[in-house]
């Protein structure tokens, strides 16, 4: 996957609205549409193949919408332009981070001498509380 050709399919085949921002900047915020919306349909995502297509919709699949499209809210800055270059830096992101393949974990032994660090912790600590323990009748 080029990153080139998803940053030009994102800025040409994206959905993005504007709306008024929330929180501060004053006038700003109640004047401009500062606030950008991007909406992404993945399954037409450039040079995936159908694994890398449905290891990405399962992954984002808490972020995609009903219409299984992938919707980014963006509002960080006083500026439509930057908050609009943030949102396509973010879905690019968030698709290279989706088709990352995660390495499989080689299940490991504890070695002897843990093992027997372990063992002599515990022991030192049942000693610690037997200590506690009210003596009874029979040692007077």
């Amino acid at each position: 996957m080029d990153s080139q050709s998803v940053r030009s399919w994102i800025e040409n085949e994206g959905e993005f609205s504007f709306s008024r921002s929330a929180g501060p900047g004053g006038q700003n915020v109640n004047k401009l549409n500062t606030k950008v919306t991007l909406s992404l349909d993945l399954s037409r995502v450039p040079g995936l193949s159908e694994s890398e297509l449905a290891l990405l919709q399962k992954k984002l699949q808490s972020r995609i919408s009903g219409e299984q499209k992938l919707v980014l809210q963006v509002q960080d800055t006083r500026s439509q332009g930057r908050n609009r270059e943030i949102a396509v830096l973010r879905a690019m992101e968030i698709i290279a981070l989706a088709l990352v393949k995660r390495k499989k974990r080689k299940p490991t032994r504890p070695t002897a001498s843990s093992k027997t660090r372990r063992l002599d912790k515990k022991k030192q600590r049942g000693s610690i509380k037997k200590s506690r323990k009210n003596p009874g009748p029979d040692s007077w």
